[in-house]
């Protein structure tokens, strides 16, 4: 398949990337982490505080706060049992989901990513770990300073000397692909953009400083961590400091190959488990991810993604009130958050948690690779929803214009019915949501500067935008579910955007919710 025609399909017709005889083998199912087998161990401390305070003193964590760091992330945090009933024509049925849950969403909660760091911290060895979830420890997979080898697959950009852990997001392509077969890439994108923007956030609650670094020589990376890029490749690098991390001015016009940089460091050969025993090829997804590969250091580039909302689009202005400051501690609101489904049910939201709700989820900013802007750099995504039942709004569609905070009105009415009949899996009831809102972007999905890179970016991008207006809603007592089960087409006809190159990435209805019946338990002393 042409990586165009895959990439279309991945928004646009989503029916022809599943094989028609298609059927999930859940009794192979992988395991939702990775496994490694006779590897030296650094026990972490099941004992994590319950709440997230800034720290008091400006200097590098310890391994117990390091640890912590890793659990609000990406740890285990929960174990719940859900009941299903199943209603046939002779008797109701009930069935029975177990989970392993983390704090953050998850395409059917089969989290495809894993966490590496490269650690320079106290009583731990100098090196590169793996974060053994199942067990909350790390796992030493190569010892030794790589300063000099990472800030070069870097492009030589960052001084990473003043990092006391790096870590790495990768993708391990096989964790969902069982599933969803090639729409689990559209998902792993936004999976890891989703964790992204968890470590962002509990990274400033810690005090440490951080960047994101979507351009990077992959096969450098992947060889430094031992990984096959036929099976897993790193997505992002995210530098953590008690200092900024300052981008470097250095005058280098000689270009580094990641052919050459490998060849510094001997291979790893470990050994890793994953339970399942029947291996389903994915030739899509590695030749894409192939494709999105940086050979040289000279294929990094600065983008200008400022793209201003078109006013033409919605001309009829709501002026939102001042949006109220917000402070919540992040830690309880990780514990409350999950994503109802059955569970929204209707009612009156106040024009002020609208307000609020937009504006944090728009203002967020962070350090990124992409630009030389300290962070201030648009993402070129957009927030476009549909309000029912919102105190002072009138029901209809609707794009927020960030730089007047106000909504501008693109059509009238109660179109609920309509955004019911887009989903291709009815699994939420809309018609219990006062907001459904969809993060927009283009349609090109950045490939004119990055190439097929881009795609990938762009859904890492709106995952982070997505985390932030989840924590948000939380805090503000709603819930959010991420949907990628929907008609773009329809939805983009909605907005009247299809003229504009720009498409929905993902739906997210929110609104109060009723408590879910569940089994649930925490997985932390």
């Amino acid at each position: 398949m042409e990586l165009d025609t895959f990439l279309y399909n991945l928004h646009f017709d989503t029916d022809k990337l599943l094989p028609p005889d298609w059927q999930p083998d859940w009794e192979d199912a992988p395991l939702p982490y990775k496994l490694y087998r006779g590897l030296p161990e650094i026990p972490l401390t099941a004992d994590v505080p319950l709440t997230l305070k800034g720290r008091e003193t400006n200097s590098i964590p310890s391994l117990e706060e390091f640890g912590h760091y890793l659990w609000y992330v990406y740890g285990l945090t929960r174990y719940s049992q859900a009941a299903f009933i199943e209603d046939n024509e002779e008797n109701a049925a009930v069935s029975y989901a177990q989970l392993f849950r983390r704090f953050v969403p998850s395409g059917g909660a089969l989290y495809p990513n894993e966490l590496y760091v490269y650690l320079k911290l106290e009583d731990v060895p100098e090196g590169v770990y793996h974060y053994d979830v199942a067990h909350h420890r790390l796992l030493l997979l190569r010892e030794g300073n790589y300063d000099s080898y990472l800030s070069r697959s870097l492009g030589n950009r960052y001084n990473l000397s003043n990092c006391f852990c790096t870590v790495f997001v990768s993708t391990v392509f096989g964790k969902n692909f069982y599933k969803y077969n090639n729409f689990s890439y559209r998902l792993q994108g936004l999976d890891t953009g989703v964790l992204i923007g968890q470590s962002l956030e509990v990274a400033g609650r810690m005090g440490f400083s951080t960047r994101v670094c979507y351009q990077f020589l992959d096969r450098a990376i992947n060889h430094l961590l031992g990984l096959s890029e036929q099976d897993e490749s790193v997505y992002a690098v995210i530098p953590l400091s008690i200092y900024n991390v300052d981008q470097m001015n250095i005058e280098n016009n000689i270009s580094i190959s990641a052919t050459e940089l490998s060849q510094e460091v001997p291979l790893l050969k470990h050994v890793t488990y994953n339970r399942s025993k029947r291996v389903i090829d994915y030739p899509e997804l590695k030749e894409i991810n192939k494709a999105s590969m940086f050979e040289i250091t000279h294929s990094f580039v600065n983008i200008k993604q400022d793209i201003p909302l078109n006013n033409a689009l919605g001309t009829e202005l709501t002026i939102l009130p001042f949006p109220e400051a917000i402070s919540y501690d992040l830690a309880s609101v990780c514990r409350e958050r999950h994503s109802p489904d059955i569970d929204f049910m209707i009612g009156k939201i106040s024009q002020t948690k609208v307000s609020t709700l937009l504006h944090e989820t728009s203002s967020f900013s962070y350090q990124k690779d992409l630009d030389n802007t300290q962070g201030k750099l648009e993402t070129g995504l957009n927030l476009y929803g549909t309000f029912y039942n919102v105190e002072g709004v009138q029901d209809g569609a609707y794009v927020y214009d960030k730089s007047t905070h106000a909504l501008r009105r693109i059509s009238k009415g109660d179109l609920r019915e309509y955004l019911q009949n887009c989903l291709t899996v009815p699994n939420v009831n809309l018609f219990q949501v006062p907001l459904c809102l969809h993060v927009v972007g283009d349609k090109d999905h950045l490939k004119k500067e990055l190439g097929y890179r881009g795609y990938r970016i762009q859904q890492m991008e709106a995952g982070i935008l997505v985390q932030r207006l989840l924590l948000t809603a939380c805090a503000l007592e709603m819930g959010g579910h991420p949907l990628l089960g929907f008609d773009s087409n329809q939805s983009d006809d909605l907005y009247g955007i299809n003229s504009k190159e720009k498409t929905c990435l993902i739906q997210i209805p929110v609104g109060p919710y009723r408590p879910r019946v569940w089994l649930k338990g925490s997985l932390n002393s």
